[in-house]
Parts: structure tokens; C-alpha cells; sequence
């Protein structure tokens, strides 16, 4: 009898650019598209993302750091972005495209910010694959650097489901 392991992959994350165009743990991201423009209307976490954002969260309090709040803009563009590394297949912070973090920024209407980043995962075959997703980046010490920057003052996670159980996560941090 064939028995399916739980898999988690990670890329590693990317502090990307500030405001000043210094640099900071650059990689690349993958992208989208087409994606509407970003409105301010309220976007309210998923049960993934909402495990995502708290264990960020709890985790940044715990080494004394302010919680980051939500940004539903930020969770519009995460979420296009974890649907398209899913539908197109592919694992990475660049779309096939050529599109990085901040061309899928601008894309979506975000236009002003100093500080912006991203960390990426996928998974299948967890019951928890939020919490696992934080644990497998705060063991990366990339990752473990955007969940615990204090330069952040806001993040979103978008999440995406495929039909064969894969899930996607993109999380984005953001100080405007």
C-alpha cells in the first residue's frame, strides 16, 4: 500500500526593496497575471490565513515585537499570487511572466510604500498547514528575518487550495 508523506516546500524570503532602493535579503518572487486593482474594502482572513497571521503574530510578540496588523490590499495580491503558482505550476516569487514582488505590487494599485517582502510555502497533506508553514520559516533563517523584521508594520497571507489538496501560501509584509 502506497502511503502519501505530508510535503513542505519553502523559498526562501525576500526583504525586497525600501523607499531608498537599498536593497535588503533579496530573491526573486512569482507573480500573476492580470489582477483587478486594489480597493480598500475590507478583506477578512480565510481559517488558513487567519492561523498564518496569528502565528506570525504570536510569534513576533513572544521576541518582543508589536503584532503587524492586516492589509486587506496586501491579502488581495498574496491571494492572486498563491492562485497562479497553482494553476500555472510553479514555486517561486517570480511569475512565469517575469513578474516580481513589486511589478505585482504595482499591478494590483500598491503604489506607496517604504518597506516590502514576501515568504512563500507550500504543503499537502497537513492538518495544520498554516502553523506548519511558520514553523518550517522561523527554521529558515531568511524567513525567520521578514516574520521578525521590526521595519514591518502590516503583512496579509493569501492561500490557496488546489483540487488535489496542494496548498499555497504567500505571505506579504508591507510598511507604507
Amino acid at each position: 500500500m502506497l502511503r502519501l508523506l505530508p510535503v513542505a516546500v519553502l523559498i526562501l524570503g525576500i526583504l525586497s526593496q525600501c523607499a531608498s532602493g537599498q536593497a535588503r535579503l533579496v530573491t526573486t518572487l512569482a507573480p500573476v497575471t492580470t489582477t483587478p486593482p486594489a480597493t480598500s474594502a475590507p478583506v477578512e482572513p480565510n481559517a488558513i490565513e487567519k492561523r498564518v497571521f496569528d502565528q506570525s503574530n504570536l510569534v513576533r510578540i513572544q521576541n518582543g515585537l508589536p503584532p503587524l496588523t492586516w492589509d486587506a490590499d496586501v491579502c488581495r495580491m498574496a491571494r492572486v499570487h498563491s492562485e497562479s503558482m497553482s494553476r500555472q505550476q510553479y514555486f517561486s516569487h517570480v511569475t512565469p511572466e517575469g513578474l516580481r514582488l513589486r511589478e505585482r505590487a504595482r499591478a494590483v494599485g500598491i503604489l506607496q510604500y517604504s518597506v516590502l517582502g514576501e515568504n512563500i510555502a507550500f504543503n499537502q497533506g497537513y492538518d495544520d498547514p498554516g502553523a506548519i508553514a511558520v514553523e518550517k520559516w522561523m527554521q529558515s533563517p531568511k524567513h525567520r528575518a521578514n516574520i521578525l523584521s521590526p521595519e514591518f508594520r502590516a503583512m496579509a497571507i493569501g492561500s490557496y487550495v488546489a483540487t488535489d489538496g496542494s496548498v499555497y501560501l504567500t505571505q506579504t509584509f508591507i510598511t507604507r
